[in-house]
């Protein structure tokens, strides 16, 4: 049985969901979904001022485990 599938764009609204509800992450961090094979992860990217921000490790730690978490449960529609 295949998992449901979600576009980019969802993916990437339900993880700013799941961040703003555990930490305080910074506007500045640009999540974005890398397709591999029939997977999927999630990358980051900031500018520097972003990336000085005490809170910024944490947050792209979360964002992880957040993808790893929805990977689960979602496929990337095309």
């Amino acid at each position: 049985m295949s998992k449901p599938s979600k576009t980019e764009a969802e993916l990437v609204a339900m993880a700013w969901a799941e961040l703003k509800a555990h930490a305080d992450c910074p506007d500045g961090i640009v999540i974005t979904v890398l397709r591999t094979g029939d997977s999927w992860e999630f990358r980051t990217a900031a500018d520097a001022a972003t990336v000085a921000m005490p809170s910024y490790p944490e947050c792209v730690a979360l964002i992880v485990q957040i993808g790893d978490h929805l990977g689960k449960q979602f496929g990337v529609k095309d």
